[in-house]
């Protein structure tokens, strides 16, 4: 069976006819005598008009669990129930199944901690679904049945139940445990006990009773992933105690029916976390996290979408659109061949089982499902794009990061001769509520990291992301279709933490981040950071650089992203702690064995590790396989070549997601400008060219098709004199390429023939009105936006409305 819409309505019609037949069997030994197999652990029958449904949604959740029977037939099946069978067999190697044991596995001991329980949790899981999977060696043993039933046993009466209190962290207690017990039992429903069944429901509606509310915290609200994560494990809880008012729970949940759709995960926000127009995504109040609690938000609504499908149950809010319109303004953006941009990943760059390549294939796992029960408009679209990310990403294939449904699902586009493979996406997105930039070409991809008084610089705790200090400081990283292993090749335990690439940064030593229990957030004291863009093409990108705790770093940023270039300048930057400031160009990650020749004018560089040199006023430099780099006016650059040694343990220590001690050995090539130690008033320019060649790098800086016209505290700005197009930010009311601001802004304005096109933004978000007067005459309004007012004239002006749109684009189009 193939898992498509189809498939899943139509799962198991020979189960659904069963009708009220019993779900829970007493195969195994019964825990108490006229212990209670039905309801919320009341002892009452089941709920009224839930029985006839119930059975063909569980056949459908252990669908999306297994992925159906496999076709073994398929090279790719083939080695997906190989992977899960060699995974599981592993497992089940390891299990104590001693009577006396206390704990089910030697290296989650004490199982009584949350962390172990939780992990032994989804253990069990992974060794049920080979036991559910036709084909792996498990695959319906009565031993492994019977030793799964033992365990779930043992953990619930030493570890997991009702008289215990919350320790720790509370999402083992309130999702990752509640979520793969569900799960477990979903897949041994027709082997467990009646009583063990009944025990399991109650652990459930003691520590996740509803979607609504935190348990440990009932006045907080859930919010984005944690309530759509709920809401499975509620559903999934209500099909196996057949419950029909948590069925409806789980569904309202996702809708906030509770409080008149405050919270509701089908509704934009403005603040906090969720979905925001512009395409953010936001998650513990503060942190762009599209890659990871985004994307386990979507998973989960459109694992309930499919699972609720049909029956009495499914979701029919209309607003469900905010969700199908997020794939392509929130997700799609952040996706470059299947790879999810760390910039949206948060805390989570740390995870050594993560990477950009598993959190990108879970993204079109869960975008691939919800194409399942999507309108046809929308999931054609879906399903053509995923064809593309499935057809170009050879480095990491999908079919080796998935498990078998989200490969059943990827089989069912791959192999439909009528899905064309979508182009790779360009445009380039300011992402004003996340304080995210991504800039996108037909072979490659830029993203910004910034961040401010409102977005969080970076998210760290429960031991992950120790090394985070820099990550939202400007970091910027490059996506080339020719290199797709660059950011998930070891860079984040080898790459040195204070040379992220774009960060102008204070070379202290710092401490470890999130050594404790629990996360939390650094948000800095600037308010400016964000951009304009115009025709979805041209961007004008702001951040003020101010430095943490300890460190008296200020710094004037901006990108000003031009078709194939990305120019970046830096002014004012000024510090006076006595230690070195740096402005980092680049740090390439090489891999482990590569040697890409450097240029520096033209002239080859040695390629041996641990070379190093300053270049005094280099003009430019080329990175085989990279790009080129130019400076203009020339600069003293710095150049070093090293092999660089961690371990993922070195970065995160976390109780599930903490990374291996083996050493990963990467090389790099990093080019920087050194600022000197306490420098007053320091600035850089230079111009990415992405996949250029020595020869046009050369011409480019010879020629400069993009000029530096001004570059200081007051304002940063570049003219493009061949597209007519000038970009600038302005840090005060001031004057640069003839364009006057009343105040800070970022503008662009492209002038071609008698049509001009202006784009203005305030994204330090501190005024209310701004005035933009441009260089020459306006004669009419074509179009403009309501907050913009044009006064045609000599010099034409414009008076935009910024107070409340949150950093976002006010465009115009006139004529002269």
């Amino acid at each position: 069976m193939r898992l498509t819409r189809r498939s899943l309505l139509a799962a198991t019609a020979a189960t659904a006819a069963t009708g009220t037949a019993a779900l829970v069997t007493a195969a195994g030994p019964a825990r108490a005598a006229g212990a209670p197999g039905y309801g919320p652990g009341t002892g009452t029958a089941p709920a009224a008009g839930a029985a006839p449904d119930v059975p063909a949604l569980l056949a459908r959740a252990e669908a999306l669990l297994t992925g159906g029977a496999p076709d073994l037939a398929d090279p790719d099946v083939a080695a997906a129930v190989t992977a899960l069978d060699t995974s599981a067999g592993a497992l089940w190697a390891g299990l104590d199944r001693d009577p006396a044991r206390t704990a089910l596995w030697a290296d989650l001991a004490p199982l009584t901690d949350p962390g172990n329980f939780g992990q032994s949790y989804t253990r069990l899981r992974t060794l049920a679904t080979a036991w559910a999977t036709p084909g792996t060696s498990l695959a319906g043993d009565p031993a492994v049945a019977d030793a799964l039933v033992a365990a779930l046993r043992l953990t619930h009466d030493t570890a997991y139940n009702p008289a215990r209190r919350e320790t720790g962290n509370w999402w083992f207690w309130e999702i990752g445990a509640p979520r793969a017990l569900m799960d477990t039992a979903v897949l041994l429903r027709d082997r467990l006990p009646a009583a063990d069944l009944a025990d399991y429901l109650a652990v459930v509606d003691r520590f996740c009773p509803d979607a609504d509310r935190r348990t440990n915290a009932p006045t907080l609200a859930e919010t984005g992933a944690n309530r759509a994560d709920k809401a499975v494990i509620v559903a999934l809880r209500g099909l196996l105690g057949q419950d029909a008012a948590k069925l409806a729970s789980a569904r309202d949940a996702l809708s906030d029916v509770r409080d008149s759709g405050r919270n509701s995960l089908f509704r934009y926000v403005t603040s906090g976390d969720g979905f925001y127009e512009d395409g953010s995504f936001v998650q513990h109040g503060t942190v762009a996290y599209t890659g990871t609690y985004g994307v386990v938000l979507l998973g989960g609504i459109a694992h309930l979408l499919a699972l609720l499908a049909g029956s009495p149950w499914q979701v029919a809010d209309p607003d469900v659109s905010v969700l199908y319109e997020a794939v392509e303004r929130s997700f799609s953006p952040v996706l470059f061949d299947g790879l999810m941009m760390d910039a949206v990943r948060g805390r989570a760059v740390s995870r050594e089982r993560a990477g950009d390549h598993r959190d990108g294939a879970a993204a079109v796992a869960a975008i691939l499902l919800l194409a399942t029960g999507a309108p046809q408009a929308y999931a054609a679209r879906w399903r053509a794009e995923a064809k593309g990310w499935l057809t170009r990403n050879r480095t990491t294939p999908f079919t080796r990061l998935a498990a078998l449904p989200q490969i059943a699902l990827a089989k069912d586009v791959l192999d439909d001769d009528g899905v064309p493979a979508g182009e790779r996406a360009t445009g380039l997105h300011v992402f004003a509520d996340m304080d995210r930039v991504v800039h996108r070409r037909p072979r490659w991809a830029y993203s910004l990291s910034l961040s401010s008084r409102r977005v969080a610089a970076y998210e760290a705790g429960n031991g992950e992301n120790l090394h985070g200090w820099y990550t939202g400081d400007g970091m910027a990283q490059l996506y080339d279709a020719a290199d797709l292993a660059q950011f998930n090749d070891g860079f984040w335990p080898t790459v040195d933490p204070y040379r992220l690439p774009g960060t102008t940064v204070d070379t202290r030593r710092r401490t470890d981040l999130g050594t404790g229990g629990g996360t939390s957030t650094y948000r800095p004291a600037n308010t400016v950071a964000g951009g304009a863009v115009l025709h979805d093409r041209y961007g004008a990108v702001a951040m003020e650089l101010v430095g943490a705790p300890g460190s008296t770093l200020r710094a004037r940023k901006s990108w000003f992203l031009v078709d194939d270039a990305v120019i970046s300048l830096g002014a004012g930057i000024t510090a006076t702690d006595g230690r070195t400031v740096e402005t980092v160009v680049e740090n390439r990650n090489l891999g482990r064995d590569g040697l890409p020749r450097l240029l520096v004018d033209g002239v080859r560089q040695p390629g041996e590790h641990g070379w190093t040199r300053r270049f005094e006023q280099a003009g430019w430099a080329h990175i085989e396989g990279v790009g080129g780099y130019v400076f203009p006016g020339a600069t003293d650059l710095h150049a070093l070549r090293e092999e660089r040694t961690g371990a993922w343990r070195d970065i995160n220590t976390g109780a599930d997601t903490g990374g291996s001690a083996t050493p990963l050995t990467r090389r790099y090539l990093t080019l920087w400008i050194d600022h000197g130690v306490s420098p007053a008033g320091a600035a850089y320019a230079h111009a990415l060219l992405p996949g250029a060649s020595a020869t046009a790098t050369a011409v480019w800086a010879r020629s400069r098709p993009v000029r530096v016209v001004a570059n200081d505290a007051t304002a940063q700005a570049v003219e493009a004199r061949r597209l007519g197009l000038t970009a600038a930010t302005f840090w005060a009311p001031g004057t640069a390429a003839g364009i006057h601001s009343s105040g800070p802004a970022s503008v662009l304005v492209l002038r071609r023939d008698d049509r001009i096109s202006v784009a203005v933004a305030d994204p330090g978000r501190t005024q209310s009105t701004l005035g933009v007067e441009l260089p020459f005459r306006v004669g009419a309004v074509l179009s403009a936006d309501d907050t913009v007012a044009v006064t045609p004239g000599r010099r034409g002006r414009l008076t935009v409305t910024v107070g409340g749109s949150r950093g976002h684009t006010h465009r115009a189009e006139l004529t002269q």
